[in-house]
This record gives structure tokens, C-alpha cells and sequence, in this order.
């Protein structure tokens, strides 16, 4: 078996950033038609503003706020073959400010899945991973979801849109009683009434009683991700608080990276990504918790299988930690060749 099905993973995800002019303009060079886009401006405080194609161009989300789905057409206007296009709103598109934009490529399409309990509306990607999930929660115990990815999810972000709940996670090492929030600084909880104490199978996520994942009548949107080698990575790793830090082993050199501390509270989730840093070390966090602007404090490496960590002690470096990763390159191509040799 190849080491790699994904020996460009630019195809899939790519991050892009782009100056804004204060009208419209259209973002270009992302290499595919984005079906969730996740935008925020470097240089000051605005929200996170998260779009994609399965809720409608003209629906946002914050990640660092429970504020319910809100429409807007001056945000972005359209997905286009090669990137998207902007309105004039200032937290995606103000004049001379800088931003960035995370893109994932699902189907460009949507089907009715029937797979769970509930029919849920599905955008999926399988050779990469990733599914984007829209459904309505019943309130009931044991309620599954069809995710449309063939494999079971590691990590499923959800959010419901249409009530001012948390955006309440599941990530594979935390377990099927875990739950972190995207929105929030605390620390992972456990507990029955989110996942049902259910792990994900290839076909399904179930749902608890909690009003976050599965509100009667709540319209909730779901982010689902699977790993595939060489791609796509969703780990955990323990702190050393050292300079000479814990590395973590991908399979390749990440493209993204975004972590939390999962025992502790008061720290915020931290994005990294190879464009906003492009040499070693690796210092310009962003927080999806919060609207704070870019933090050059944090230091880590990107290496050709992995990442390591450079800085003492929390908040990336102390204690237990969970992440998500996406690759700029795999370790070893799809043809058995090490990307280090070109």
C-alpha cells in the first residue's frame, strides 16, 4: 500500500493570504474551488468569520463567539474555481489590513445522506478526509448522524447555527466522553450527553442530549475530519517545558497546525501555518477562542515529518495537549519517495 494517496495536499487545503482594499476584490491562487473558507485579519482584533458552501455563501460563523449564523452578502460573495471573491465588510476586506484564509476543499456539491437516524446534508471530500455536515438536532439519546466519509472521523467541530451555543468538539483522543469548545479557554470535560459515549464509525457520529450537538429543532453544522497518511493528522502529545521541546511525529511537514491545551484552563487554541511564517521558527499564532490580532511569542518548528516545540512551558509546551494538522508536503511520496531527497 502507498504511503500516500495525496502527494500534493495544496489540492485540498491550502492557506492564502491577501491586503485588504475596502471594496471588492477576488482572492486567487488557493488551486481550488473552496467549500469552507476561514478568514481573519493579522494586524487587529476582529472575529474569526467562517463560510462555507453547504450553509450558503452568505452565512458566517465566529469561532470565538456563540452568536447564531448571520447573513450577510458583503462578506464573501461568491466560491470561485480558484479562490473566492470579497464584499466590502471591513473584518474580511478593510483597506491596507492584512489577512489570512484557510481552505478545505469538500465536493463542491451536496447530497441527502441517510446513513444516520437523522438525514443530514453532506459535502464530502474521502480522498481527503473531510466532510461538512449539516443537520437537526431531535433531543434524543443515540441519535446518529451520516457523515459521508467512509472512515471514522478522529476530530468533528459542530456548531449549531440558529442558537447561541458553544461550539462543541470531538477530538479521538480525548475519547467518546470528551468534549472541548472551540469558542472557550477550559479545559476538556467528559461526559455522556454529547457523544453519546459513542465513538464514530465509518458510516455515523452519534449525539447525546446536549443542547450544542443536538437541540431539538437546532440547525447545527458539523466539520468532520478523518486522517489519511501523509495528509492529515488529529494527535496529542504531552509537554516537556523545555526550549528543547516534545517533537511530534505527522508523517509529514504540517501546513497547519492548530492545538489546544486540553487539561488546563485559560488557554487559548492557537493556529500556526507555514505561510504567515514560511522559515523556522514557527512564532505567529492566532487564537480561534478569542478576536485578538496576530502574537509573534510562540516558537516551534515545522520539519519535514512533524513538528517541534521550542518554547518553555504552556502554552504550547506544558501539560496535554490535542491538535489538528494538514500537510505541505508528505514525508514520503505516493511512489515510495522521501520528500526530503528532492
Amino acid at each position: 500500500m502507498a504511503y500516500t494517496t495525496i502527494d500534493k495536499p495544496t489540492d485540498y487545503f491550502n492557506t492564502k493570504l491577501y491586503t485588504g482594499n475596502g471594496s471588492t476584490q477576488s482572492i486567487s491562487g488557493i488551486g481550488f474551488q473552496p467549500d469552507w473558507t476561514w478568514i481573519k485579519r493579522r494586524n487587529g482584533a476582529t472575529f474569526h468569520l467562517l463560510t462555507d458552501s453547504v450553509r450558503g455563501v452568505t452565512k458566517q460563523l465566529y469561532s470565538n463567539d456563540v452568536t447564531a449564523e448571520n447573513t450577510n452578502s458583503s462578506h464573501i460573495t461568491s466560491f470561485d474555481s480558484n479562490g473566492f471573491s470579497l464584499g466590502s465588510a471591513g473584518d474580511v476586506n478593510s483597506s491596507s489590513n492584512t489577512f489570512v484564509s484557510w481552505n478545505w476543499l469538500a465536493s463542491n456539491t451536496t447530497a441527502s445522506n441517510t446513513d444516520g437516524s437523522i438525514t443530514s446534508t453532506v459535502s464530502a471530500n474521502t480522498t481527503a478526509g473531510f466532510s461538512i455536515v449539516s443537520y437537526t438536532g431531535n433531543g434524543t439519546a443515540g441519535a446518529t448522524i451520516g457523515h459521508g466519509l467512509g472512515v471514522a472521523p478522529k476530530m468533528i467541530i459542530t456548531k449549531s447555527r440558529n442558537n447561541t451555543y458553544n461550539w462543541t468538539s470531538y477530538h479521538a483522543s480525548l475519547g467518546n466522553t470528551g468534549r472541548i469548545r472551540l469558542n472557550l479557554t477550559d479545559a476538556s470535560q467528559t461526559g455522556q450527553t454529547n457523544w453519546n459515549s459513542t465513538t464514530p464509525t465509518s458510516s455515523v457520529f452519534s449525539l447525546g442530549t446536549n443542547a450544542d450537538v443536538n437541540g431539538s429543532g437546532n440547525n447545527v453544522i458539523a466539520y468532520c475530519f478523518a486522517e489519511k497518511k501523509g495528509f492529515s493528522k488529529f494527535g496529542s502529545y504531552t509537554g516537556n517545558g523545555n526550549n528543547d521541546g516534545t517533537f511530534v511525529y505527522t508523517g509529514f511537514k504540517p501546513a497547519l497546525i492548530i492545538l489546544k491545551h486540553s487539561n488546563s484552563t485559560g488557554n487559548n487554541w492557537r493556529i500556526f501555518d507555514n505561510k504567515r511564517d514560511n522559515i523556522n521558527p514557527i512564532q505567529k499564532a492566532l487564537y480561534p477562542s478569542t478576536s485578538d490580532s496576530e502574537n509573534n511569542q510562540i516558537r516551534m518548528d515545522f520539519v519535514s515529518n512533524g513538528f517541534k516545540l521550542r518554547s518553555l512551558g504552556s502554552p504550547v509546551n506544558d501539560g496535554e495537549y490535542i491538535y489538528m494538522s494538514f500537510a505541505e508536503s508528505p514525508f514520503v511520496t505516493s511512489t515510495g519517495i522521501p520528500t526530503t531527497a528532492r
